[in-house]
């Protein structure tokens, strides 16, 4: 394990684990921030009050900082959060850790005045691709405090009495980044940051299954879904569903190129997004006229992609039955929002084709092994009264797992994904 990695942008060594930072203490701060531009170059960071381990997230390790400067400065956050890449002792979490790269690059570009997102203020971001070793430290976000609602759980919005007004605030915030990219306002950094490569996208997270392997995925499916009825909504259950998956999936397997294709090559539908806003990975609060708005956190697996992707990917975790009353008008919000802030014009229909051949492709690409992991890591989940029942709460794994996958076989029985697919081939 080594202790310090060269970033790429800075060429400043930067500690690689918590233990390593802490003993860097202040004086690798001050370097960092004077290095990053975040700190004036008459201060400095005192000392580090406090330092705590922060245990979120799927990567990497985390700790929250208290600190002192040398002359307070109401501009500067004495309260921080710090990312590092790297969890040596857990391969699980270890294994993801080239996302930073992406949040780094966009640390960079949230600075420029014209980006249109609030974010958490950078105050280092630096990244080695060798290693994989990574640094983000920003301000912490004081959530429940100074009119910043409590940071919300995934997968719990029915405890929420107005779960569409976040998402509202979050689909807006998506179609003001897009915006601001069609316009030009982020341009050249967006460019040079995130730079379009359509051969990238297009191989980006593919079908990994030949047709045996989806057959089989589909029947486990069948199988969960015959056995444990109560997890899963009405259209789910409906005769012939399962039959239906199968089929469809088969046939987005045989085009799966086609698909692909369709969905990067009208740039109208392709822009700078975050790919997952989850309403835990944002923060909300209200404007003057009481309005819900939002800032975003965790944007590892941001790039250039089809909006839909990133309209998926936040509303996947949303509660189903918001979802069959309100997804439409969330789609019309988008495309609306887009347009008056200086992007394209997307056709409603062509909306829907993308976001229903975005849902069908990401499900395949992620969603198919969830019976699996199901058995593997809670098998008793099965016998649960329902979605909500506290035994799944003990695995917060599963239950997330759980809840995509079946919002994405509800919208598949819903939306009839086998007939967008149709509609696609017809016009290529």
């Amino acid at each position: 394990m080594e202790d310090f990695a060269t970033g790429r942008a800075t060429g400043l060594a930067m500690p690689t684990h918590p233990e390593a930072l802490q003993e860097a203490g202040a004086a690798f701060l001050t370097r960092a921030f004077h290095a990053f531009g975040s700190l004036p170059a008459d201060n400095a960071v005192a000392r580090i009050v406090a330092a705590e381990p922060c245990h979120a997230g799927n990567s990497g390790q985390k700790l929250l900082l208290s600190v002192e400067y040398a002359r307070p400065d109401p501009a500067l956050h004495t309260g921080l959060f710090v990312k590092l890449s790297r969890d040596f002792a857990d391969a699980f979490r270890d294994r993801r850790r080239h996302e930073l790269e992406a949040e780094v690059r966009l640390a960079e570009l949230a600075r420029l005045p014209a980006f249109p997102v609030a974010v958490a203020k950078p105050y280092f971001a630096d990244f080695d691709p060798a290693s994989g070793s990574g640094l983000l430290i920003t301000q912490q976000i004081a959530f429940g405090e100074g009119g910043l609602e409590p940071l919300r759980a995934k997968c719990r919005d029915h405890e929420l009495p107005n779960a569409l007004e976040h998402y509202q605030a979050t689909v807006t915030a998506l179609a003001a980044l897009a915006a601001a990219q069609h316009r030009g306002a982020l341009s050249p950094e967006l460019e040079r940051l995130f730079p379009w490569d359509e051969a990238a996208a297009a191989a980006d997270l593919p079908i990994p299954q030949e047709p045996a392997q989806i057959r089989a995925r589909v029947a486990a499916i069948g199988a969960l879904v015959q056995g444990s009825p109560q997890l899963f909504p009405p259209a789910v259950r409906a005769p012939g569903f399962i039959e239906r998956l199968e089929r469809d999936a088969l046939a987005f397997q045989r085009h799966e190129a086609a698909v692909r294709r369709f969905l990067h090559a009208d740039p109208r539908f392709v822009a700078l997004t975050h790919w997952n806003t989850n309403i835990d990975n944002a923060w909300f609060w209200r404007d003057a006229a009481g309005v819900l708005r939002c800032g975003l956190l965790d944007w590892g697996m941001a790039r250039q992609m089809n909006l839909a992707y990133g309209l998926w990917g936040g509303l996947s975790a949303a509660e189903g039955a918001m979802l069959e009353a309100d997804l439409d008008d969330l789609l019309d919000l988008f495309a609306r929002e887009l347009a008056a802030r200086g992007g394209p014009e997307l056709p409603r229909d062509r909306l829907d084709l993308h976001f229903d051949l975005s849902v069908a492709m990401l499900g395949l690409a992620l969603m198919l092994e969830f019976p699996a992991l199901l058995t593997a890591r809670l098998p008793e989940a099965a016998s649960a009264s329902g979605p909500r029942d506290p035994l799944i709460d003990r695995d917060p794994v599963v239950r997330g797992f759980l809840h995509v996958s079946t919002n994405f076989l509800d919208l598949w029985a819903r939306r009839d994904f086998g007939a967008s697919l149709d509609a696609m081939r017809s016009l290529v």
